[in-house]
């Protein structure tokens, strides 16, 4: 099949290269030689700089799941930059947005931010406070944003040997971050054994930053008892998973945590996180010694697209058909996989899901280091070139959009198998 020609996202790639470091402004978007530059995006498909159309299964990395374009978030932002779209003190429609998101998500009060990153931030320093303790767990593979404390462990090369993801980051930052290993309640518990002083533990409920790894029940029942005993608050970063099902990961998972930290695809495109929790958790900001601050927090445009978002666009009816297209696409991998007997596997939760160039899905970070990464990126590369976006990285997944319907499905595995084919035959 004919691949795509992306010269002019070349040539915008070797002209922002001096302008901006690695020619991106976010790491990540550098998955191949250059990076796709976009013009536009409409329901499930984009447009890139050549003009070449693409249906996108990434959806802004799961943020675009009311589809590219959606007319009630447009007319809702057009309506609110008329009106302001900042205006400096508390908006009067963020207590509707708190009302919501305490009803759907199981939760006591609210703190609306920009961004994931600052609200990771933000809730290890609430439950620090709470905790009036200052060691951290998290888990190996997990991603919590770009911040100090938690940029560590995150995509190691050797497996549970404590490595910050980034240069730049002091020894001193992190000597209190303790690194566990997803699905294994010993390693938790010997953590908990040689540390005293443990104030949080912070988790992706459904690990999305290995693929997709659900957790062992008896797993996470474990992790969130042993915390409860030793004082230690628990965080579900659900900056994902909050959005993958009607009510995130308590659609999925028996346990509820002390705060959740939700964000992504609940604001339709726009940027909001919320810090949510228990009331007495929460109520550790009311004596205002506890920082917590930005300008942009609870900006009309976010708020009122939230509102939207939550209430007309991802009600239980879009998610039961986004489920249910999902559940069409795992199975036609699986098929192609079995018919071709390829050495690859496919997990699957809710709107999302992720092929590993592996014979078995990894359940820790040590089993997600035998993933063939060369063999995705060939993969990756060649379904782009086919007009399929399938998935963010290699260490994504794919995600599901109200704009996706069969016939995007059913190209998808049409590229897929022939794809797939040819990287057997290699």
């Amino acid at each position: 099949m004919e691949m795509l020609n992306t010269e002019k996202s070349r040539s915008f790639y070797e002209e922002a290269i001096d302008h901006v470091p690695m020619g991106v402004n976010s790491n990540y978007r550098l998955v191949l030689n250059y990076p796709l530059y976009l013009k536009r995006g409409k329901g499930s498909k984009v447009w890139d700089v050549d003009g070449n159309e693409y249906i996108d299964f990434n959806m802004a990395y799961g943020a675009m799941e009311v589809g590219y374009g959606n007319p009630l978030i447009v007319n809702e932002v057009v309506k609110t930059v008329e009106e302001g779209s900042i205006l400096g003190f508390e908006y009067c429609k963020a207590i509707e947005l708190a009302k919501i998101i305490k009803k759907r998500y199981n939760v006591d009060m609210v703190r609306f931010s920009s961004t994931g990153t600052e609200a990771t931030m933000h809730s290890i320093r609430i439950a620090r406070a709470y905790s009036r303790k200052k060691k951290i767990i998290k888990f190996e593979g997990h991603y919590h944003g770009s911040h100090d404390q938690l940029l560590v462990n995150v995509d190691p090369e050797k497996s549970m040997v404590k490595l910050p993801s980034s240069e730049g980051i002091p020894e001193e930052v992190i000597k209190n971050t303790l690194i566990a290993e997803w699905n294994n309640l010993e390693s938790f518990e010997k953590i908990i054994r040689e540390n005293k002083d443990i104030g949080a533990v912070i988790m992706e409920p459904i690990a999305m930053n290995m693929g997709l790894i659900p957790p062992d029940k008896d797993f996470l029942k474990g992790v969130v008892e042993l915390s409860r005993e030793n004082n230690i608050t628990v965080i579900f970063d659900e900056i994902k998973t909050g959005g993958k099902s009607f009510s995130g990961a308590s659609d999925y998972v028996e346990v509820e945590p002390d705060i959740k930290v939700i964000g992504k695809s609940i604001a339709g495109g726009l940027p909001l996180s919320v810090i949510a929790g228990k009331r007495e958790v929460m109520s550790i900001l009311n004596s205002g010694r506890v920082a917590h601050g930005g300008t942009f927090n609870a900006n009309p445009l976010s708020v009122r697209a939230a509102i939207v978002t939550l209430e007309k666009i991802l009600t239980e009816n879009a998610f039961y058909k986004m489920k249910r297209l999902n559940r069409m696409l795992t199975r036609g991998y699986n098929d192609i996989i079995e018919d071709l007997s390829l050495e690859a596997s496919i997990s699957s939760l809710a709107i999302s899901g992720t092929i590993y160039f592996h014979n078995k899905v990894p359940k820790n970070y040590s089993e997600f280091l035998n993933v063939d990464v060369e063999k995705w990126r060939n993969y990756f590369s060649k379904m782009m070139g086919r007009g399929i976006i399938p998935m963010a990285d290699y260490d994504e997944q794919w995600t599901l959009s109200i704009a996706h319907d069969e016939k995007d499905i059913e190209n998808h595995l049409t590229i897929a198998e022939n794809t797939l084919k040819e990287i057997k035959s290699l």
